[in-house]
């Protein structure tokens, strides 16, 4: 599928027409469009907050997701991270997941957001505690594919979705699980 969010015109289209059953998200929509106001707001350095990217990868029959366990957060995730000044935040969201977790050739699910989120992220060192603005992308992988263990990561694993509230039970991770399922 190709890509129709490649710049902040067009995520602030896409953000504009975004819905969701998800009454959170309806907020988040709102917030997300009041920060791409922001010159800086695709820089880490844009607090106190600003945009990601991460992938929600599932397999074929949408029986597992494919999750790192973040070394710095200490929680399952579905991978993602900084734009860097990248406003093509599917590909940001593309690079990160390969990145972290060695797999390439994603197959994209679905063309537009799947979903977003705005949390805290705690502060360290020298960096204050901020948000993360994380839009989500649908990508699908081979899960039979070997995994890498990036130096931002302890592990990377296929979770099955049935398991996936032992890993992490946190509501937006859920949200993404019953999301992707309702797809199949």
């Amino acid at each position: 599928m190709a890509n129709s969010i490649t710049d902040r015109k067009g995520l602030t289209k896409a953000l504009m027409n975004y819905s969701s059953r998800f009454k959170e998200e309806e907020l988040f929509r709102i917030e997300f469009l009041e920060l791409l106001k922001q010159e800086r707001c695709f820089h880490r350095d844009h607090f106190p907050g600003h945009i990601t990217g991460s992938a929600w990868i599932v397999n074929e029959d949408r029986s597992k997701v494919l999750l790192v366990h973040h070394a710095k957060l200490h929680r399952w995730l579905q991978p993602g991270g900084h734009a860097d000044g990248e406003e093509n935040v599917m590909n940001v969201a593309i690079r990160e997941a390969e990145e972290e977790t060695g797999v390439t050739g994603f197959s994209v699910l679905h063309e537009g957001i799947f979903d977003m989120d705005i949390h805290v992220i705690p502060a360290r060192k020298e960096i204050p505690e901020h948000l993360h603005y994380d839009l989500r992308f649908l990508l699908e992988a081979d899960d039979t594919i070997p995994l890498l263990i990036s130096e931002e990561s302890n592990d990377v694993q296929w979770i099955n979705v049935k398991e996936l509230a032992a890993f992490n039970d946190e509501p937006s991770l859920l949200r993404l699980r019953d999301k992707s399922l309702a797809l199949k």
